[in-house]
């Protein structure tokens, strides 16, 4: 009788335990560079990434928005540093991960200060090098072969990836924002189509905004450099990423935002 009791009661907190799960919220989880969350993510220097905006957008009583991007982090140095692998290890079904990396991945491959680049393009090359950082011989990889490695293992979790193109600089050319589709926003789209992961094109989004807005105007939203936005800008790109993830179809992400 006893043993029928324990047994009984171990039933019970196990019913009790699967229907907690059932109830735990999914997680958007985003992962970046400075441009996604600026420094920690005080506005310091009156920069901020977009990233810290997203949770204003969704309806966090059924969604939880964590920004875990970092500054000067390549898609190959957040993976090394093990911040990816942080994730995977609380990662679950139903949660989903937007990821965006590119800036600092034309960075050297072995340089002295941060050695964080990758290789260009999306292509299986690799090249070993001694990493002055960690002071190991490391084998790098592309630019693609990295965006694939996040992208496959947040679907081995049961999670839904969704790449996004990097934003663009305040460069200008003739009167018009310069573009950078030759390299990491096409490449970005070709590693998610290739995957079949969702993609969104904030790149070219927000760019055409800033051509709408004028260099004089968009100017005001880089206070340091070419790269980083001050709080106008970075939830202008905001607002845009939320707008481009609306129009996303078949993406349950969107059923989360705020109406």
């Amino acid at each position: 009788m006893k043993k029928i009791r324990i047994l009984f009661l171990l039933g019970i907190i196990g019913l009790f335990a699967f229907k907690m799960m059932q109830k735990e919220k999914p997680v958007l989880y985003i992962i970046g560079d400075s441009t996604v969350k600026n420094g920690n993510d005080t506005g310091k220097d009156s920069l901020w990434g977009w990233g810290s905006f997203m949770y204003q957008y969704f309806d966090t009583s059924k969604i939880s928005v964590r920004n875990h991007a970092i500054g000067g982090r390549s898609s190959r140095t957040f993976i090394n540093e093990g911040r990816w692998a942080n994730i995977l290890a609380v990662l679950k079904p139903g949660d989903y991960v937007l990821m965006q990396f590119g800036h600092n991945d034309s960075s050297p491959l072995d340089d002295t200060a941060r050695a964080r680049g990758t290789i260009k393009g999306i292509g299986d090359e690799s090249k070993e090098i001694y990493n002055p950082i960690t002071k190991k011989q490391e084998v790098v990889y592309t630019y693609g072969w990295y965006m694939r490695k996040f992208i496959s293992e947040a679907k081995a979790k049961g999670a839904v990836p969704i790449v996004c193109s990097p934003v663009p600089r305040d460069n200008w050319k003739n009167g018009s924002l310069a573009r950078n589709n030759e390299e990491y926003p096409t490449w970005a789209k070709q590693t998610a189509k290739s995957q079949q992961a969702f993609y969104i094109d904030i790149h070219n989004a927000i760019a055409d905004k800033y051509d709408q807005l004028g260099e004089q105007k968009v100017n005001t939203f880089f206070p340091k450099d070419h790269t980083h936005t001050n709080r106008e800008g970075a939830l202008l790109n905001t607002e845009t990423v939320v707008q481009q993830l609306k129009d996303l179809k078949k993406c349950s992400l969107k059923k989360f935002i705020s109406k």
